[in-house]
């Protein structure tokens, strides 16, 4: 496993990062011709976003 990122500026260019994938993903999926696993990818990638989201908010910082 990585080292934990304690870093605010680093967390949030994490999650910009980790938004942008989930945009591309969503910008990818044809409306038309979507499929359950396409919108069950998506809800897992949100809920991955709020744990990595809890995680970071309840992780001590480093002081600057």
């Amino acid at each position: 496993m990585g080292k934990s990122i304690t870093d605010k500026e680093k967390q949030v260019v994490y999650m910009k990062q980790r938004l942008n994938m989930f945009l591309e993903v969503l910008d990818s999926i044809e409306p038309e011709t979507a499929e359950l696993e396409d919108i069950d990818r998506l809800i897992a990638m949100v809920d991955e976003l709020d744990g990595k989201m809890q995680q970071f908010k309840s992780r001590p910082t480093d002081e600057l």
